[in-house]
């Protein structure tokens, strides 16, 4: 993939549930473009070897929002760096992040620094993981219905609408006993398959709005800069360039939903058609796969895979 389109590419970074064990390490060994210096200074202002975590586990210690959040954060800038590096000429056209991954393309865009943004998501992520202890809840994904179909269900058994990964996938949140209804009843509203979802909490529901209210009061004093290339946000599924706005658009989320789905066709809708995964695991592009078959996604999350967008 080159970078001859005026357009350039659009960076996708990854959200909670795409880290592994070991990932950036190889990218740490190699220094590709001082990144070694990027872990070690998350390892510093966040008090605990991060870096240690994301590279030996044990998995548990990974999974845990707290850490997994800054771990995805400092890996897909840390990517990006790399990638820079290696094709100094590679226009980058616009940014959007899966959730989590939509504070790590506002610090691709500039709209903060590496620091401001790495304090932000891990605060962000404690905050979550605060909430989860506190409040018993779950997910669950919705497969082969209609968004209307899949939004009548969530109302009925009195959880929110999480994701709106791409058509015919959308993921449902809130209590326990409420995802559980939705489960059971899913067949009765048309829905073809419903799966509930091993996850610690029910993120992107009303039940975590302690988490955003903190969340908030963070935002309120973080000092931010109008974006630099068009970043997508989550909750409204448009560009986002005012500073107050952002701040907004980013408290929102918490409990918001994520509309992915129609973030991407925003995008291609734009006339973006080439996309780099800067991140762990194939998620994204494989959403993309279901929301626009004809557009090309590859993922950069190791050496082999950067040099292969360069190739």
């Amino acid at each position: 993939m080159n970078s001859e389109s005026g357009a350039g590419l659009v960076a996708l970074f990854a959200g909670q549930g795409a880290q592994a064990i070991g990932m950036g390490k190889d990218l740490y060994e190699a220094d590709v473009a001082g990144v070694r210096g990027m872990f070690d200074r998350a390892d510093e202002v966040l008090g605990f070897p991060l870096t240690r975590v994301m590279f030996e586990g044990p998995l548990e210690e990974l999974t845990r929002t707290s850490r997994c959040q800054p771990a995805l954060y400092v890996h897909g800038l840390a990517c990006l760096r790399a990638l820079r590096e290696q094709s100094p000429d590679l226009v980058i056209g616009a940014a959007a992040g899966l959730s989590l991954g939509e504070f790590t393309a506002h610090a691709c865009a500039g709209t903060f620094d590496y620091e401001t943004g790495l304090d932000l998501v891990f605060k962000r992520g404690t905050f979550m993981e605060e909430q989860t202890d506190a409040v018993e809840g779950s997910m669950a994904a919705m497969m082969g219905g209609t968004e209307e179909q899949v939004r009548a269900l969530a109302e009925a058994a009195g959880v929110d609408v999480a994701n709106l990964n791409a058509p015919g996938q959308v993921v449902l949140s809130g209590s326990k006993e409420g995802i559980a209804r939705a489960v059971a009843e899913a067949r009765d509203h048309g829905i073809k398959l419903a799966k509930e979802l091993t996850v610690a909490g029910a993120y992107h529901s009303r039940l975590m709005q302690p988490a955003q209210d903190k969340l908030a009061a963070e935002l309120a004093k973080t000092g931010m800069r109008a974006p630099e290339i068009p970043v997508i946000c989550n909750v409204d599924a448009r560009a986002v360039s005012a500073v107050e706005e952002i701040k907004d658009t980013l408290e929102r989320q918490v409990t918001g939903s994520v509309r992915w789905s129609e973030s991407m066709r925003l995008l291609v809708d734009d006339g973006h058609d080439r996309f780099v995964e800067l991140g762990p695991g194939k998620v994204l592009a494989g959403l993309m796969r279901r929301i626009e078959k004809g557009v090309e996604v590859v993922q950069a999350a190791d050496l082999e895979g950067i040099g292969a967008v360069l190739g």
